[in-house]
């Protein structure tokens, strides 16, 4: 390991993260007693401009009257282009009361785009008396954000997670897709021909760098890169299918931007049971390696060492995070 640590990632379940727009007040109550770990009431891109004021007075009043039982409780602020910005902080901070866990910056370019928020949390934190300390995320959807990502990733202590927004990323660069989230079919490689001079067309996944790059800036930074949206809620499989390749490269879970989306989240960024087994017998196995004196061990076949067991505590405390929060919902 690098002399250089890594701060350990603070401890939430993010394996689905509900938006309700702030201007459909009714949308709360379901969301406060439905299954998504974390609930993003949102003041952004999902409430028109006439709507803003009516939307903030909406969100301060949910986040001192709703029950989100132990939900972690995002908001997401107009951007910092906007004059909307530090009225959004402000009235929520001052008004809001303690329930808000994280602000959610949109279309971070910069490092000092961070800053500014954190520096009016801190001052408004300080003169309120409030307790408990507000967490930021951002979410890398610009060319800007993108070069900048380390800087960003590494802007605040109050950090705690980075997301990749597909469809503001697309119109920044200049994509040539309307596509939210989801594949494009004429985005691919053309193979040489066969014996027959049939040549198969490959799909690519053409946002596969940016959410590589993000994830290995918030895994640098000890944050949780987490999936953006799919904008297709009518097509489960398509979903189904980018949060599987998000959870393999790393990602922790994935917006939901309709209701039904909330489970296949869960589900799909929930690790598996036969999965959760293998790594309780990882870590059996290395304590009992350990007294013998020995480093590494086989266990069926596959040797096993000192990061299989950090792998195997990133598997098992998320089970446990997990049988947790299940427990919790049962009980409401």
């Amino acid at each position: 390991m690098s002399f250089t640590p890594v701060r350990t990632p603070i401890s939430r379940l993010n394996r689905s993260q509900l938006f309700v727009p702030c201007s459909s007040p009714h949308f709360f109550a379901k969301a406060a007693q439905g299954p998504a770990d974390v609930v993003s009431l949102d003041l952004e891109d999902a409430v028109a401009p006439d709507d803003k004021p009516a939307a903030r007075a909406n969100a301060v009043k949910a986040l001192n009257e709703a029950d989100f039982g132990d939900k972690t409780l995002s908001l997401r602020i107009n951007g910092l282009d906007t004059h909307y910005c530090y009225r959004d902080v402000i009235d929520i901070m001052e008004q809001g009361g303690e329930r808000l866990d994280l602000i959610m910056i949109p279309k971070v370019g910069t490092a000092a785009d961070v800053y500014a928020i954190d520096m009016l949390v801190t001052q408004i934190e300080a003169a309120t008396g409030r307790k408990k300390k507000l967490g930021l995320e951002v979410i890398i959807e610009t060319a800007m954000g993108l070069k900048n990502v380390d800087e960003i990733a590494a802007a605040s202590p109050r950090l705690e997670a980075l997301h990749f927004g597909a469809a503001d990323f697309a119109a920044s660069m200049g994509m040539q897709t309307t596509n939210i989230g989801g594949p494009n079919p004429d985005y691919g490689i053309l193979l040489d021909a066969d014996e027959q001079g049939r040549r198969d067309f490959h799909w690519q996944d053409l946002w596969h760098y940016p959410m590589v790059r993000m994830i290995a800036a918030a895994r640098a930074n000890g944050l949780r890169p987490v999936d953006g949206p799919f904008g297709d809620y009518s097509d489960p499989d398509g979903y189904r299918a980018q949060a599987r390749r998000s959870a393999i490269l790393g990602c922790e879970g994935k917006w939901a931007i309709h209701p039904s989306q909330v489970a296949l989240a869960n589900d799909l960024y929930t690790p598996p049971a036969d999965e959760v087994k293998r790594a309780k017998r990882i870590l059996k196995e290395m304590k009992a390696s350990q007294k013998a004196g020995a480093g590494a061990v086989s266990l069926d076949g596959k040797l096993i060492d000192a990061a299989s067991i950090k792998q195997a505590d990133v598997v098992v405390n998320k089970a446990k995070e997990i049988a947790k929060r299940e427990k919790a919902l049962a009980a409401r």
